[in-house]
């Protein structure tokens, strides 16, 4: 029998001190409110998969399934078949990237590359580097292994090298061991901005005189609209960095294919891990894809998520312009978001169940931190509504905005009423009758 007051789960002191770090990201929260069809969501990633013609699909599945079936529904690698790392080399050097298909390991989504890497390197207490904001899903692995997350300013430009150096030296001089920087280059999640070269090759420099991993995080790389981003960070360091693609966004998420391309040295361990975590990769996923990229116009498909992104994009930036004028946000040149600055007397995270009612979702900016930060901004995702929607969803939250700015200056008002009222010796006049 539980006794009042004590908690009620049993096994609540026999949990793994790292258990303290798991917990529900504000994303994932806001998932049961978005998929209410009267609800426009701006808050998720998802990728608008019903772009993708079903036949493209479905005629790789059957493919594999009438000449690989029992090599595709069996156990495989912990690395990942090699016709999928052949295929996924193919795809990187669209990104200035060369590297060798034995250093390429096939992981359950990018979101597993990311917990891996980070198995492998962090200790409790020991340091990450991660932009502010930094993408949530990483913040929760960051967390789950008892890491030390340390922001680092970022501009339009993306990460700031500066603020990068006084970030190590701060560390440093107060003995924190530093494993890795994490970044997401090109179309960041969330802040939309994209990392120029120049910073690029400057950063890279930075953590090589440092000694610092740089874990590269480009699941929206080829989803540029106007021109192609900056070639990854790895196509001039490949000692120095470990790169992290995904199939999520430029084909489905629903297949959880991802990938890491790590220097030789770590690829064991990444292999490793892999094995103990999962024995192997998705077998079944792997294949339907190698066939799909086999035999589909795979580039003209990303072109088209291309299009229809770049018309979402589109569509959001002209409703902010129009229904929040006096507000500033990002100007995304691919990816999936835009990251809105609200007035500094507003609360992102309070406002949101006003926005439920108003029948909009979007994600507070404290999601992107580890430090509380964010309250001033919002994450809006401009990848699944259609473009009529993206404008509804502007409207509402401008109404959203305004209401609650509304509310501010007349209880801003009404208090210093009364404060003028009650002062000592303060006595109000009565109403002119003349």
């Amino acid at each position: 029998m539980t006794m009042p007051g004590t908690n009620l789960d049993p096994w609540y002191d026999s949990y793994a001190a790292r258990t303290a770090g798991l917990s529900a990201s504000e994303v994932r929260a806001l998932f049961a409110v978005a998929s209410r069809p009267e609800v426009v969501s701006l808050a998720g990633g998802m990728p608008y998969v019903s772009a993708l013609p079903p036949e493209l699909v479905s005629g790789s599945i059957e493919r594999v399934l009438s000449s690989n079936a029992a090599m595709a529904l069996q156990y495989g690698s912990g690395q990942g078949t090699p016709a999928i790392r052949e295929h996924i080399l193919q795809i990187m050097a669209m990104e200035g990237i060369r590297g060798s298909a034995d250093d390429v390991v096939v992981t359950t989504g990018s979101q597993q590359a990311l917990d891996l890497v980070t198995r492998i390197f962090v200790d409790p207490g020991d340091v990450v580097l991660a932009e502010s904001p930094s993408y949530v899903g990483a913040l929760g692995v960051f967390r789950a292994y008892q890491a030390d997350v340390q922001h680092v300013a970022m501009n339009d430009e993306g990460l700031v090298p500066e603020a990068l150096r006084e970030a190590i030296a701060r560390v440093t001089a107060r003995g924190g061991r530093i494993k890795f920087l994490y970044t997401i280059p090109n179309f960041h999640n969330p802040a939309g901005v994209t990392l120029s070269w120049a910073r690029r090759v400057e950063i890279l420099e930075i953590c090589r005189e440092a000694g610092i991993l740089v874990l590269e995080d480009n699941p929206y790389g080829l989803l540029s609209f106007d021109q192609p981003a900056p070639h990854a960070m790895r196509s001039v360091d490949d000692e120095g960095v470990i790169y992290l693609g995904s199939f999520s966004k430029t084909l489905a998420p629903g297949f959880r294919v991802g990938w890491a391309l790590a220097p030789h040295a770590i690829r064991e361990k990444l292999i490793l891990a892999n094995e103990s975590a999962t024995l192997a990769p998705n077998s079944f996923g792997q294949f339907v894809i190698t066939e799909y990229l086999d035999q589909a116009d795979w580039r003209g498909q990303i072109a088209t998520f291309r299009d229809l992104y770049r018309e979402r994009r589109d569509a959001m930036l002209t409703a902010l312009g129009e229904y929040l004028p006096s507000l500033t946000w990002t100007r995304p040149d691919g990816g999936f978001f835009v990251w809105l600055t609200l007035p500094e007397e507003l609360d992102s995270k309070a406002m949101l169940p006003r926005a439920v009612k108003e029948l909009v979702a979007y994600t507070p900016g404290t999601a992107f931190y580890a430090d509380g930060q964010g309250r001033g901004n919002i994450r809006l995702s401009f990848c699944y509504p259609t473009p009529e929607a993206i404008r509804t969803g502007v409207e509402r939250l401008a109404r959203v905005v305004n209401g609650e700015l509304d509310l501010l200056r007349t209880f801003s008002g009404a208090r210093l009423t009364r404060a003028h009222d009650q002062r000592p010796g303060v006595v109000t006049p009565p109403p002119n009758t003349d």
